[in-house]
């Protein structure tokens, strides 16, 4: 065969292969039933990149996670329509005895009034931040079920659960994720945690609210936070720059990724994460952990500290700060009196990610020495 005709048919070949890889790409995402179906309208979105929800006659929805991953949502006493795509999970309303185990949900469904809907927890009730959720499960409305790991497979099939919020924590448990399936559990793959924007995990109070017939509540919620962020980002940049991070029980500091959302609320908050190019972008990991001596060689000029509680504990004033590493007293920050803490509770308020914002901004604007405490930081004296 000559040199003409073989790379003729190899590019044929080529050719081919990406037409075959194209129509399944565009399968698995398509935001169709594959029923004939037309939607008669779409959730506006603001910031949220992870998913969407569409709207059919008769009060069925279809939403599409960015794991391509489809569920149809049937409303009470219709029947699932003939003829749709077969890898599309059917769920049908009332969405009842969930098994939560997306711990940054827990607050979205407080918000909508929608705790009745959970019957099941993967966090115990002491590492509830909130309120409601820790009461609802020490009076056993909510019970424990067992980590994301270690799920009570008897007692959810017990409970009458029919659908599983995971984390993406479930990847690294994959046999979870097929014996839950295998037991007749739907499982649905929170994806927050991949937004950008901080607000589009805010926005995720939408996507909740979806399966729960409660789209007017979550607007009315989002749009809080929206204005709460607007208020930020109308100030210019204050020029300030910031450090994020927890002293680990191995003397390490552990940093925020450069670019996460969280580095992201102190951009839109007028201020600068003292890390420009912290961490690999390419991966999922939201912090790095760097030896004390290389994270004092740029942290130290930091304006400001925001001393991460959630992981370490909250810390009651500086000298508890310094006693987790001596090289702390020479931060900038630290003699300049300006080290603020976060609450514990930071890590399970996704609805409340536009008052964090404006909360940073004025730990960088305000300049009374009275004002300690805001609603998620407090100051370290």
């Amino acid at each position: 065969m000559d040199l003409k005709r073989f790379l003729s048919l190899a590019l044929c070949a080529l050719f081919l292969f990406s037409m075959v890889g194209c129509t399944e790409s565009a399968h698995v995402n398509r935001r169709d039933l594959g029923n004939g179906w037309e939607i008669e309208s779409s959730m506006p979105l603001q910031y949220a990149t992870q998913f969407s929800v569409d709207y059919y006659a008769g009060g069925y929805k279809l939403i599409c996670l960015s794991d391509n991953s489809r569920f149809l949502i049937v409303p009470e006493d219709a029947e699932a329509p003939a003829g749709i795509d077969k890898d599309i999970t059917i769920l049908h309303q009332p969405i009842q005895n969930i098994y939560l185990v997306a711990t940054s949900a827990m607050c979205l469904f407080d918000a909508l009034d929608a705790l009745d809907a959970i019957s099941l927890s993967g966090t115990k009730a002491e590492n509830w931040y909130s309120e409601n959720a820790r009461s609802a499960m020490e009076n056993g409305k909510i019970l424990y079920a067992g980590k994301y790991s270690e799920p009570d497979y008897e007692l959810i099939l017990s409970s009458g659960c029919e659908l599983a919020i995971e984390s993406t924590m479930i990847s690294h448990a994959p046999e979870v994720k097929e014996k839950l399936l295998d037991l007749g559990i739907s499982v649905l793959i929170d994806q927050s945690s991949y937004e950008k924007h901080p607000l589009g995990r805010t926005e995720w109070i939408k996507f909740y609210a979806a399966l729960l017939n409660k789209e007017s509540n979550a607007e009315a919620l989002f749009v809080d936070q929206v204005g709460f962020l607007n208020e930020a980002a109308a100030q210019e940049n204050t020029g300030k720059t910031v450090a994020f991070f927890y002293i680990s029980t191995s003397g390490y500091a552990v940093a925020r990724k450069s670019g996460d959302y969280v580095t992201k609320m102190i951009e839109l908050a007028g201020g600068n994460y003292i890390f420009s190019d912290l961490g690999d972008p390419e991966t999922a990991t939201s912090m790095v952990t760097l030896e004390m001596e290389k994270f004092y060689a740029t942290a130290k000029d930091a304006d400001f500290i925001i001393y991460n509680s959630t992981i370490s504990g909250e810390l009651k004033n500086l000298d508890e700060l310094i006693a987790k590493n001596e090289l702390l007293r020479d931060f900038k920050a630290v003699q300049n009196g300006n080290v603020w803490c976060t609450n514990q509770n930071l890590f399970q308020e996704t609805t409340q990610l536009g008052r964090m914002i404006l909360d940073i901004n004025r730990m960088l604007v305000q300049d009374d020495p009275t004002v300690t405490r805001l609603n998620f930081l407090y100051k370290l004296q």
